[in-house]
Formats: structure tokens, C-alpha cells, sequence
């Protein structure tokens, strides 16, 4: 057997060695582009969701500079010129349009407002641009969990598409001998073609498995944003860990709820401030004339004051703040509801976590024997001392335990990346 063996032995070396070289020589173009991080970095770069809340961090950063703006003295040039002609005695009433305006001038505006006004008004903003730097942080959390289980469901390809290789290698090997071993005579017809039966299905299945691979490889680029048609490429394993759990109350969901409490709490200020007196003082100098007595001397200025005083517009103060009321008791609900789904789905993610590591120990174990029965069968088929359907049975056996293993593994690195959505 180690005689007929022997040839499709060194051929597989050779042809190891020689993927093995391809492979080393294109990791350097491969290098940066075939990682986990390469594809949550270009995400992230790319992420048009979060370019928009960046820029409206800016956005409210120029409204609070605005805000002062308008604090300052507001100036204007202003001009209005009007004739109404008196065509025998047809035209407007001379007394009403005195017949003719020239007007150019001048205007100031100055709006006193409070510095508890002018606080609470930056401060709204202040907080919505939070919101906004929260929401990248939010949307990066997102984005980094459906790219991260994207690429483990690619990985899990490449795994199975790598494992069923080396099935098909061993199957090519174990194909030689049987033919062999059939034309000598030593097993029957029927038997070989049961194993090339079994050899011909683990081909379709690898051919199915390649073409899953380029579809979820393709997928997976699309999430990132990334153009790219040419082949897929081997992926490298993302090796998850465990994120150390944090306390809830520092993650940028629970944040959100701080937010917007302290959004609700501002919003009752600025209710509070429209029922304020409000002064504003102006003034103004240039021409204005209506061309009929001495227009040369109509040149001149006024100023003034003006006060607005709220006082009654049908309770609607008592009926913004009922609304306030309402939208505080959404969030609490929320805020709640969240503690509690939270530590729920943590608890719940961490006992499967245990379980599938436990099941991929207790696997791995069956597979150390299953390995073995399969190299005493080989040296019993090549003295045609077992039947060819109970060595295939122990080739399937084989094959099931370790996609099984590649299934759980994937499954663990999926749970982990749960896990750390919640603990980032």
C-alpha cells in the first residue's frame, strides 16, 4: 500500500509547497486588504451615514455662532421712492401719498437679551451636536457589527471551502488505490463505484461552496463600499475576543438617553424664556421727504425703544410643558426597556457562548478518534480487509464532525461579535 501510495503522496506535497509559494508571494499585495480591520476601517472612512452626523456636529457648532452673532448690532441700508402723479385732477388722494416719498437711510437694531437667555439657546445646540457625535459613535458600532458578521460568514466559507479541498485531495488519493485494487480484483465494481459516487458528490459540494464564497465575498465588499470585481481572496481569521463588559451607563446607547433628558430639561427653558419681557432699541439717519416743502432740510434721525410683554395667550405654556411631561415619560420607558433587553440578551449570549465552546471541545475529541479509525481503514483497504461502504461511512462520519466543528466555530466568533456590540 505505502508502494502504491507513495506517488499521489509527493504529488499532493508538490502541489501544497506550490499554493503555499503563490500564497507567500501575493501576501504582500494581499497583506492589508484580506483583515477584518481593512474593511471596518475603509467602512468607517467611507460611511456617507457618518460624514452626515460629522457635518452636523459642524453645522451646530456655526448655529451657536450664529446665536452671538445676532446679539450684536444688527445694520441696514434702507430706501423707498415713490411718486403718485395728479393728472388732471385724476390720482391718489394727495392727503394719503403726499403725493411723492424720497426715502434713504440708515437702521440699527439692538435686541438686549438676557445671558440666561443667551445660554439656554447655545445650549440647545450644544446638545443636539452631542446627539450628532453620539450618533457616530452609535453608527459605528452598527456598521462595525454588520461588517465584522459579514466577514465571519466569508471566513466560514473559506474555511469550508479550504477543508474540502483536503477532502478532495484525499478522496483523488483513495480513488487511484481503489482502481487499482478493483482491477486486481480485490474489490468488486459496485464497490468502486459507490466511492466514486461519493467522490463526485464531494466535487459539487465544493463547486457550490465557491460560489457561495465569491457571493458572500462580494457582499461583504458592498457593506464596506468597496469596488472591487476582481477574485476573491483568501480571508485571514478575525481571532475575536471578548470585550471586557463595561457598566451600561457608559456606553453611547444609554448616553443617548442622557441626552435626551438633558434636550427635554432645555427645551422647558426656552418655553420658560418666551414668556420673558423682551426690549429692543433702534435707531436710524438718512433722507426722508416727501419733495412738497423745503426737501433740502429733510434730513434727520429718530430712535426708540421697544418693549413686548407676554401676558395671556390661552394656557398654552401649561400645554407645552404637558408635552415635555409626555416625551419624559417615552424615555424612561425606553431607558428601561433597554436595561432590561440588555442584560437579558448579555446573559443569554454568554450561556451560548459557553455552550458552543464546550460543544467544539467535546467535537474536536470525536474528531482525534474519528482521524484515527480513518488512517487503520485506509491500511485496511489497501489488503482489501474492510468493505468499501463502511470506509466511505467513516469518511462521511469524518467530513460531518469537522464542518461541524467550522460550523460552531463560526457560530462562537458571531456570539462574540454580540457581545462586543454591546461592549464597545
Amino acid at each position: 500500500m505505502n508502494g502504491i501510495n507513495s506517488m499521489p503522496i509527493k504529488y499532493s506535497f508538490l502541489s501544497n509547497a506550490l499554493v503555499a509559494l503563490i500564497v507567500l508571494c501575493s501576501s504582500g499585495a494581499f497583506a492589508q486588504q484580506n483583515t477584518l480591520n481593512y474593511y471596518l476601517d475603509y467602512a468607517i472612512k467611507n460611511s456617507p451615514l457618518i460624514k452626515d452626523f460629522q457635518n452636523q456636529v459642524l453645522s451646530f457648532s456655526l448655529d451657536s455662532q450664529i446665536i452671538r452673532a445676532t446679539l450684536r448690532p444688527q445694520v441696514s441700508g434702507n430706501s423707498n421712492n415713490m411718486y403718485a402723479p395728479i393728472i388732471h385732477g385724476y390720482g391718489y388722494d394727495e392727503a394719503i401719498t403726499n403725493k411723492a416719498q424720497v426715502m434713504a437711510n440708515v437702521a440699527v437694531n439692538k435686541a438686549f437679551l438676557s445671558r440666561r437667555t443667551i445660554a439656554t439657546q447655545i445650549a440647545d445646540f450644544q446638545i443636539q451636536a452631542q446627539s450628532a457625535s453620539n450618533n457616530i459613535k452609535l453608527s459605528e458600532q452598527d456598521l462595525k457589527k454588520a461588517i465584522t458578521d459579514q466577514y465571519v460568514t466569508t471566513f466560514g466559507d473559506w474555511l469550508q471551502l479550504q477543508f474540502n479541498n483536503e477532502i478532495n485531495e484525499l478522496l483523488g488519493r483513495e480513488d487511484t488505490l481503489l482502481k487499482r485494487l478493483t482491477q486486481s480484483n480485490v474489490f468488486k465494481q459496485a464497490d468502486y463505484l459507490t466511492f466514486a459516487v461519493t467522490r463526485q458528490q464531494q466535487l459539487l459540494v465544493t463547486s457550490e461552496l465557491e460560489i457561495q464564497y465569491a457571493s458572500d465575498y462580494a457582499t461583504l465588499n458592498y457593506l464596506a463600499g468597496i469596488s472591487d470585481t476582481s477574485q476573491a481572496t483568501p480571508l485571514q481569521d478575525p481571532q475575536l475576543t471578548l470585550n471586557t463588559l463595561p457598566d451600561y451607563t457608559t456606553s453611547a446607547f444609554y448616553r443617548q438617553y442622557t441626552l435626551d433628558s438633558l434636550k427635554l430639561r432645555n427645551d422647558r427653558a426656552i418655553i420658560d424664556l418666551n414668556y420673558r419681557p423682551k426690549i429692543n432699541a433702534f435707531a436710524d439717519a438718512g433722507y426722508n421727504s416727501s419733495m412738497t416743502y423745503l426737501p433740502y432740510k429733510n434730513w434727520g434721525t429718530s430712535f426708540g425703544v421697544s418693549l413686548s410683554v407676554p401676558i395671556y395667550d390661552g394656557h398654552q405654556r401649561k400645554l407645552q410643558y404637558q408635552k415635555i411631561n409626555l416625551q419624559e415619560q417615552t424615555r424612561l420607558a425606553k431607558k428601561d426597556y433597554f436595561i432590561n433587553q440588555r442584560q437579558q440578551q448579555i446573559f443569554q449570549l454568554k450561556q451560548e457562548l459557553r455552550s458552543t465552546e464546550k460543544l467544539i471541545s467535546d467535537i474536536n475529541r470525536q474528531i482525534t478518534y474519528t482521524d484515527t479509525l480513518i488512517k487503520v481503514n485506509e491500511k485496511l483497504l489497501g489488503t482489501g480487509d474492510i468493505r468499501v461502504t463502511d470506509f466511505v461511512l467513516a469518511l462521511t462520519n469524518y467530513f460531518n464532525a469537522r464542518n461541524l466543528v467550522t460550523q460552531n466555530y463560526i457560530n462562537r466568533l458571531r456570539i462574540i461579535n454580540q457581545l462586543n456590540y454591546w461592549n464597545r
